[in-house]
């Protein structure tokens, strides 16, 4: 897989034992199987305990081999499949991950946390640094 789709299993609605990262992630994943294009052959779906977004939940991040990782916030499992398989799309066809805030689809444009550029390594002299 050349991306991935990492969602926090952890969060919770406010006041609820409500963990809607679980059904997120079966959700998004029948949605990319159901989708037949590039980005069921391109994308993996996993969750992860804590992305320190608890007062946003769920919290869902993107990020792929030499691109800009971006953390989105306030997803719904009801309502913001489309949006997320959308954004899917649209990132599988970006070369460095980055795009405009209304290159994003639906609600992603208000609901993004961060974009967080990809690591680069560089050797100076026999060092290498992390950037």
């Amino acid at each position: 897989m050349d991306h991935h789709i990492t969602i926090c299993t952890s969060c919770r609605h406010l006041g609820t034992a409500c963990r809607p990262g679980y059904e997120l992630i079966a959700r998004l994943r029948a949605a990319i199987t159901t989708a037949g294009d590039a980005v069921t052959d391109s994308f993996e779906v996993s969750g992860v305990a804590c992305m320190a977004g608890c007062d946003r939940p769920c919290t869902v991040a993107y990020h792929g081999t030499r691109k800009a990782t971006y953390l989105f916030g306030d997803i719904d499992p009801d309502t913001d499949i489309e949006d997320l398989l959308a954004f899917a799309r649209l990132y599988a066809d970006l070369e460095d991950g980055w795009c405009s805030s209304l290159d994003r689809p639906g609600k992603l444009r208000d609901t993004t946390l961060a974009r967080v550029p990809a690591a680069m390594l560089a050797i100076e002299t026999g060092k290498v640094r992390a950037s």
